[in-house]
């Protein structure tokens, strides 16, 4: 008898980020007129819904589309 492998395939929704809309927490700090203190205290997984956020090591980056997307359901969670 021979054994067959089996995989399970997920599929993983990938969409190309726009570098024109990477924003540091200081610069959408400004866009959301917040302080960046907020920015970084909202992006900590600790959160109920954490601001999604670019971990490039030590560096934060916020993808403009995704903060809107998360905006959108903010209303839709309170």
């Amino acid at each position: 008898m021979s054994r067959k492998s089996t995989f399970a395939v997920t599929s993983v929704a990938v969409h190309p980020v726009d570098p024109s809309s990477i924003l540091t927490p200081e610069e959408l700090a400004k866009r959301l007129k917040v302080s960046p203190r907020w920015i970084y205290e909202k992006s900590r997984s600790r959160n109920q819904h954490p601001l999604p956020v670019l971990r490039l090591g030590r560096y934060l980056r916020f993808s403009w589309d995704d903060i809107s997307v998360w905006l959108r359901r903010q209303g839709d969670v309170a």
